[in-house]
């Protein structure tokens, strides 16, 4: 009997003892350190396509262009993102700039599956020269810098399916005198194996030149595309049909196409298929 009495104690002992040492060692166990997610974020990207069609319309004479855009993102939150960024392409326009440079900044807020997008976008023409000779129409300022405001939605029905509204407002596109507002409607059907299809149907609605190109009724028409993209990791092949319903005389009226100086037509407006590789890339992308 006092051998038993002896062991109990001995083992209760032991078990105060075990449990005094775990009490100690979770009270030395440091805390988990924090992790730090840096509000910054950036995305890199260019590409290069067999002909650079801007609503619809040719800006590189139906040839080849290259692009490139750096952008830079600051989350306030899960829910808001602003950004600024640069972007430029090589052109081909009347009026000879040496490229296109694009200066815009916006605010992205995110609802659950709908993610908007408000913002400005600034397109400079550098180093552009005057086009003017006897034929009608073929007179072009010397500056044609202009700028929009927009806003765009997109809406995510599920994995598959996502649907999106863009809206783009000018006061004085390309520096004419005529006020712009390009509205569209876009989806996208997401497939297996990166494959996805998509498209948009457009309207842009033009106002009237000032008088000293002639105080001229700019064309408004529509304009649509459709095509099928495959993805790899950060490069995007695409493959586009591109149309509007402006015919040529329109289509000169619009550009001042110098290949139509003569003839008063232009086929930089009509249908296009266009094939484009580009690489896109995020901070977390590159870490």
């Amino acid at each position: 009997m006092k051998k038993i009495v002896i062991s109990s104690l001995f083992a209760l002992t032991a078990l105060g003892a075990s449990a005094q040492a775990a009490d100690l060692g979770a009270m030395k166990a440091a805390p988990a350190a924090p992790v730090y997610v840096s509000p910054w974020d950036y995305a890199i990207g260019a590409s290069l396509k067999s002909d650079y069609n801007f609503r619809g319309v040719s800006q590189s004479d139906r040839g080849a262009a290259v692009s490139g855009y750096g952008e830079l993102r600051y989350n306030f939150s899960d829910m808001i993102q602003g950004y600024a960024g640069l972007a430029g392409s090589s052109v081909k326009l009347p009026t000879k700039p040496t490229m296109e440079l694009d200066v815009y900044a916006g605010v992205r807020p995110t609802f659950g599956n709908l993610a908007l997008d408000f913002g400005a976008i600034g397109y400079l023409y550098p180093r552009e020269q005057t086009l003017f000779d006897a034929v009608p129409n073929a007179l072009t300022v010397s500056n044609t810098d202009f700028f929009e405001l927009y806003g765009k939605g997109a809406y995510t029905i599920n994995d598959m399916f996502t649907v999106g509204a863009n809206l783009f407002w000018s006061p004085n596109y390309l520096q004419t005198g005529a006020n712009g507002t390009y509205a569209s409607l876009t989806g996208k059907v997401t497939l297996p194996a990166n494959f996805a299809v998509s498209g948009e149907f457009g309207r842009y609605w033009l106002g009237t030149t000032n008088a000293f190109l002639g105080s001229i009724n700019l064309p408004d028409y529509n304009y649509w595309n459709a095509g099928l993209s495959y993805s790899y990791k950060f490069a995007t092949l695409d493959l586009r049909y591109h149309d509007t319903n402006l015919n040529k005389s329109q289509c000169y009226t619009l550009t001042t196409d110098p290949r139509g100086i003569g003839s008063g037509r232009s086929n930089w407006c009509g249908a296009a298929f266009i094939a484009s590789l580009s690489f896109d890339l995020t901070s977390k992308d590159i870490k």
